[in-house]
């Protein structure tokens, strides 16, 4: 019986040395065990077999998630490292010896999926969706605690956490929206691509009485704001009866940006059918930023669809909900007959996020003729009897018979149709029989013929480019204010010191490479206008040469450095009263010239983003550390640069509303991210 009783301990001791040194599927999870995409154990199930977690199909790789199994189809619910790219087929997740978890690439490239300190020496994924890790019976690291777009049973979002949507079903990146749980107790929906104001949200819970509150689902199904201490605060319940009781709930904040509560019950061991339980909206167009920049949101049944304004295309055909950008270029306004060309298209029913730069009182009839007259006004929009003033990027758009409003879009008249040409006569040739002397005669009389045509082709391209020539240098000189010098490209060549040959005056000469005909015309006009052009903020232009192919500028010589030599190397730094004079009198030049666009090199964009986020937070003081600066001057000055530097250049302002947003006679919207 002893003999017995020792063999059985035997047995129960191997048994459970084995059962502690083999990763197991339904239970704890030891050091040592891992999973790869393409072998039979590609994740570890709960122990109901409902949650799983490890490599699911992404794209063209595999990503690493929590899913609820079964059927139509698995549902994630958490994604690791949501923004990177999806792995190989040769990819492993393991958890190590070292008491890891974590991703290892055929590149033997290591990325930590969970981030945590301590060591741990086992893991499980449990039946509420949360995968864990464990140092003994302590937890260490829980997947609850850095929630996605989704929230189970028994999972809380505490203030300052947030949800961030999927970019699809079926693409688990972060997406266009976030839902924040604010540190005032208010649960609030923005557009992630937005300063998260008050005019940027698009739904909220309405808590921010109550400090401290976490949302929480519970397991029948009831989503409140929970506070401890004091009574929840009910958002929404679940109201669908499952036959069998089970049911397992998600509250999710969707791709399309809609908060939504969900009940899955189960109809069978591997199948499930899914309910709406909730929504925050029910009208996808009343989510700021279902439709991007410069376009507008129109309800199609449940759904919702984006269209351009007009004068506008889409940035991309496939993905409708990204924006629009102007698909015609802008003519410099100057009121001549180039700038009147436009006309105004009107449509009904249209509303956008509203900080018009002027407000006009008037007629219907007469909005659009306000924007016409306007060289800033790209629409109009008539609602409540005025006539509002907006130049692009329009957002927050929307349609609805419900609006009362029109909407004035500026945009290029269609140009007035050419003449046909006129037919050509036909060709008749005549056909007979020639003698040899008929023959020989024609022979010659040809040859004679094409050098004759020859020698007229080449008078006429001669006399074609001289008049060309003496043409350009007759229109520059106007007489009473100034004269342009033109120069022949040996002289520039000779002028190595940088001086006109027989003056004393230092200029510095600019060559345009390829030139093409077409440009012939445009590089004329603007020959023109520089030479025109008098501030002193522009370098000066003193002449021009046209050789062939050859276009040269010479302009006068900067011999008191650049604008960046005086703010970053002189021995006294400009005071920021002179500095923002400087900004403003650079932009009046900027408009003065032909070339009124804002633009941003991308090496600058790490010191924007620095910029943004001292915007953002509140702490301007720290980007000009002691210097004493008036604080309402420099918001201003950051607002208009952070505009400026967009990377999207549908997005910057031109340098009039530069101009006028400088001089504080425009309001200044918060710049996107």
């Amino acid at each position: 019986m002893a003999l017995f009783s020792g063999l059985l301990l035997l047995i129960l001791f191997l048994l459970s040395v084995e059962s502690r040194t083999r990763p197991n599927q339904f239970g704890d999870i030891h050091l040592g065990s891992q999973l790869s995409p393409i072998s039979s154990l590609h994740s570890w199930l709960s122990p109901s077999g409902q949650f799983a977690f490890g490599f699911y199909a992404q794209g063209n790789g595999f990503a690493i998630g929590i899913w609820l199994t079964g059927q139509p189809k698995n549902t994630v619910v958490w994604t690791a490292n949501r923004d990177e790219a999806p792995v190989s087929s040769n990819a492993t997740i393991h958890l190590s010896e070292e008491g890891r978890l974590l991703l290892r690439t055929e590149q033997d490239y290591e990325n930590l999926i969970a981030n945590v300190s301590e060591v741990a020496d086992s893991a499980s994924m449990l039946d509420s969706g949360n995968f864990v890790l464990y140092s003994g019976s302590q937890v260490i690291w829980k997947s609850f605690d850095f929630p996605t777009d989704t929230i189970l049973v028994g999972q809380n979002l505490s203030y300052s956490d947030e949800l961030i949507s999927s970019v699809s079903s079926s693409n688990h990146s972060s997406g266009r929206f976030l839902l924040r749980m604010q540190t005032d107790g208010n649960l609030v929906a923005y557009p992630v691509n937005s300063a998260a104001l008050v005019d940027d949200a698009y739904w909220a819970s309405n808590t921010n009485k109550y400090m401290g509150l976490n949302l929480y689902l519970n397991h029948q199904g009831f989503l409140f704001m929970d506070m401890n201490g004091s009574k929840p605060l009910l958002l929404a319940r679940s109201a669908y009866p499952c036959e069998n009781k089970t049911a397992i709930f998600r509250a999710t904040l969707d791709a399309d940006g809609v908060f939504r509560l969900y009940s899955h019950c189960l109809k069978n061991k591997t199948t499930w059918s899914v309910h709406i339980e909730w929504s925050a909206k029910n009208n996808l167009c009343d989510v700021r930023g279902f439709c991007d920049f410069n376009s507008y949101c129109s309800a199609i049944g449940t759904d919702a669809g984006c269209s351009c304004y007009p004068g506008f295309a889409f940035n991309d055909p496939n993905k409708r909900f990204s924006g629009c950008y102007k698909n015609v270029s802008e003519s410099f306004c100057t009121g001549s007959e180039e700038g009147q060309m436009y006309d105004v298209i009107a449509i009904e029913n249209i509303l956008f996020e509203r900080y018009p730069y002027s407000v006009q009182e008037g007629k219907k009839e007469n909005c659009g003729l306000f924007c016409l007259e306007d060289c800033l006004c790209d629409v109009a929009l008539f609602i409540n009897e005025k006539c509002e003033k907006y130049t692009a990027p329009i957002r927050y758009g929307i349609k609805d018979r419900n609006i009362s409003s029109t909407a004035f879009f500026k945009v290029k008249a269609n140009p007035s149709p050419s003449p046909a040409a006129p037919p050509m006569s036909p060709t008749i040739i005549i056909e007979s029989k020639k003698s040899l002397i008929v023959f020989l005669a024609i022979i010659f009389g040809s040859i004679a013929f094409l050098c004759f045509i020859i020698a007229i082709s080449t008078f006429f391209v001669y006399r074609d480019r001289a008049y060309l020539y003496e043409k350009l240098s007759g229109v520059i000189s106007l007489a009473g204010e100034f004269t342009l010098q033109s120069f022949s490209y040996t002289e520039l060549e000779k002028a190595t010191d940088r001086k006109i040959p027989g003056g004393e005056k230092t200029v510095a000469a600019k060559r345009l490479e390829k030139v093409v005909d077409e440009e012939e015309k445009k590089f004329r006009a603007e020959i023109i206008v520089i030479g025109q052009t008098y501030h002193r903020n522009l370098v000066r232009l003193h002449g021009f040469c046209i050789e062939g192919s050859r276009r040269l500028l010479v302009y006068e010589y900067w011999k008191n450095g650049t604008l960046a030599d005086l703010l970053f190397t002189a021995e006294r730094r400009p005071t920021w009263k002179e500095r923002v004079r400087i900004a403003l009198d650079v932009a009046r030049g900027i408009l003065s010239s032909i070339k009124a666009d804002v633009s941003t090199a991308d090496d600058q964009m790490v010191l924007s983003s620095w910029a943004y986020q001292c915007f953002v937070a509140g702490q301007l003081d720290e980007l000009v550390k002691d210097e004493h600066i008036e604080y309402e001057s420099l918001e201003r000055m950051v607002m208009v640069g952070l505009w400026c530097v967009q990377h999207d250049s549908a997005l910057r302002p031109s340098i009039k509303n530069v101009i006028f947003m400088l001089e504080g006679s425009k309001d200044i919207p918060a710049p996107p991210s």
